[in-house]
């Protein structure tokens, strides 16, 4: 397992270098996006009015505080912004890394075939959040630039943030269409398979 700090926009250099199990810590444009801007985007055929170039699309429902500022009167502050379940954007991942040029999606679990074939056509990566952790990556999110289509409710809006240090992400689906998740999957499968035939030996209710 390797760390690495990547800062924003990254290129498919950086992407090549990691594996999956290996964590990185991101500084820069990290964008919030999940179900409602996924279906925008790639079934309503409407393009992101920020560019993704590069950039890392946040799986998350943030929780955001409007504050005063002079000269800034739409100002936000974040609460909270935890990891959404990737999967829920499965059919469309792939999709949308094509149309936006995303290079780092970060969320909670893992992600499938889909999103696995888009990452190696699209050099991206997958990466998992920690659970229970909202405040802590909202402490690691310097400024809140601004927001794009609000008018999906604040938690499906494109919440433009900066970020220093955030992490750590652990890399589950790599450019090379290794998954971390579904590999684990089928080691703990073929643990429990030898597991069993063991125990069949030894309890005779088992047999």
């Amino acid at each position: 397992m390797s760390t690495f700090e990547f800062t924003t926009p990254v290129s498919d250099e950086d992407i090549r270098k990691v594996h999956i199990g290996d964590v990185i810590y991101l500084t820069g444009d990290i964008v919030t996006g999940r179900d409602d801007v996924h279906h925008r985007v790639v079934m309503s055929g409407k393009m992101p009015p920020v560019d993704l170039t590069g950039k890392a699309i946040f799986h998350a429902g943030p929780i955001m505080k409007k504050i005063s500022a002079e000269g800034e009167p739409d100002k936000y502050k974040v609460i909270s912004v935890g990891p959404t379940t990737s999967m829920r954007m499965e059919k469309a991942e792939a999709e949308f890394l094509e149309k936006t040029g995303v290079k780092i999606i970060i969320g909670k679990g893992g992600m499938g075939p889909k999103t696995t074939h888009g990452c190696i056509d699209n050099c991206a990566i997958h990466t998992i959040f920690p659970g229970g952790c909202a405040v802590v990556a909202a402490e690691e999110v310097t400024d809140v630039e601004g927001v794009e289509w609000l008018d999906l409710g604040m938690p499906e809006a494109m919440w433009k943030l900066k970020a220093e240090r955030f992490g750590p992400l652990i890399v589950s689906i790599d450019s090379y269409g290794n998954n971390l998740i579904e590999n684990n999957k089928v080691d703990f499968n073929d643990r429990r398979e030898k597991a069993l035939e063991e125990l069949k030996g030894k309890l005779d209710f088992m047999g």
